[in-house]
């Protein structure tokens, strides 16, 4: 008898989602038609927020250059980049302090810190001075034009190196922003340059930036005011030190204050917007969203400034919103395994944070700490987020 009340005991519930059978669509429909309801506006959810981050980091680096001309700020190039960087990482380590009522740890893993070096050291040292010594060597109209290669070289380390999914909707998609962009920085002058040596330098920097926009994506889960931050300072400063052993001087404060200004909007607001986005659309999406940033930066120039509309900006606008078009109506989806990972960052609790507190919790959602995922076989729409890095 004690065998037969064993037997004919129920569970108390569902298995929780990370123990859930393969073959839980055949014995339960109707639950898996809900979970897979809800799994898909989650992440439709995510992916919309994730889209704004992008372009909203794209429309407010795009919108510095503009602003530099209403403010007048008639500073060399080189000292501008390196007080942009600077009004940047001292804006944000600044928020950063003040959110967190002072100095905390960054909370990044033994792992994580090199992907972040690596990504300071090619972001904010080789790929400034790459391009400070390109621009030296070659016009700023053709200069303006090979900038598009970051995209491209940001795109291709991603899928080829870093091996993130790539369908045909998100290669045609980006072919058709980068045109749009190449279409907007095409000179309608002929161009002069000192030969090959600049603008190979300006593909180097763009090179550099597409691999440090790849290493941030490994470090995206983390505090993304404190990336930023580092990085902003790391490169102003560098910017800063180039231009004054150039012999550039530092302009007055009154000149100086709304440089800092809008490099903390354009550059540092800009930057965590970004880093917000490759958490949940990967590098080569959030790459090809953030390449919009030159147009927006044209269209904030022509409401706000009165500048003249042209067919090129009206054709780059057709190819770019052709481009994002095709992004937004991607959809992909099939099975995948998640291997266990441990990493720290906001979240609730949904199919992929099944996990227990080793303090006591209050119930609030979202919300941050160090937890373990673990491994799940499953099948729902997602992209190359962090949690959805695995291979095709």
């Amino acid at each position: 008898m004690k065998s037969n009340a064993v037997a004919l005991e129920k569970p108390s519930g569902p298995p929780p989602a990370f123990q859930r059978p393969r073959h839980d669509s055949m014995r339960y429909p109707i639950a898996t038609s809900i979970v897979f309801a809800i799994d898909t506006l989650a992440t439709d959810r995510m992916m919309t927020r994730s889209i704004f981050y992008a372009l909203g980091a794209a429309a407010l680096f795009g919108a510095s250059t503009p602003l530099a001309k209403v403010l007048g700020l008639d500073v060399p190039a080189v000292l501008l980049a390196g007080l942009l960087y600077l009004g940047s990482g001292l804006g944000l380590t600044i928020s950063r302090l003040i959110r967190d009522r002072g100095w905390q740890p960054v909370g990044l893993t033994p792992s994580e810190w090199p992907w972040l070096i690596g990504a300071i050291v090619f972001g904010g040292v080789l790929g400034p001075v790459s391009l400070m010594f390109g621009l030296t060597l070659t016009s700023g109209t053709t200069a303006s034009l090979l900038l598009n290669l970051e995209a491209v070289l940001t795109a291709l380390l991603a899928w080829m190196v870093f091996k993130e999914n790539a369908d045909r909707r998100i290669v045609v998609g980006m072919i058709a922003i980068v045109a749009g962009g190449v279409m907007l920085g095409w000179p309608q002058t002929s161009a002069q340059s000192n030969g090959w040596v600049g603008p190979a330098a300006v593909a180097i920097a763009c090179l550099c930036w597409a691999v440090d926009n790849n290493l941030t994506r490994k470090v995206s889960a983390s505090d993304a005011l404190f990336i930023a931050g580092i990085k902003g300072l790391v490169a102003g400063v560098v910017n800063c030190t180039l231009g004054v052993a150039l012999g550039m001087h530092l302009p007055e404060w009154s000149l100086l204050a709304p440089t800092l200004l809008v490099g903390f909007l354009g550059y540092g607001v800009s930057l965590v917007l970004f880093v917000l986005a490759l958490r949940g659309l990967g590098t080569a999406r959030t790459g090809a969203y953030f390449s919009t940033a030159p147009f927006l930066g044209a269209a904030i120039s022509i409401l706000f400034l009165g500048e003249a509309v042209s067919w090129v900006f009206w054709g780059a606008a057709g190819l770019m919103g052709i481009g994002v078009w095709i992004h937004l109506t991607e959809s992909h989806s099939h099975e995948h395994q998640h291997d266990p990972q441990t990493h720290d960052h906001q979240h609730v609790h949904d199919e992929h944070h099944q996990h227990e507190h080793a303090f006591e919790w209050d119930a609030s959602e979202p919300h941050s700490h160090v937890h373990k995922h673990a491994p799940i076989l499953h099948s729902h729409p997602h992209f190359p987020d962090i949690h959805h890095r695995h291979k095709h």
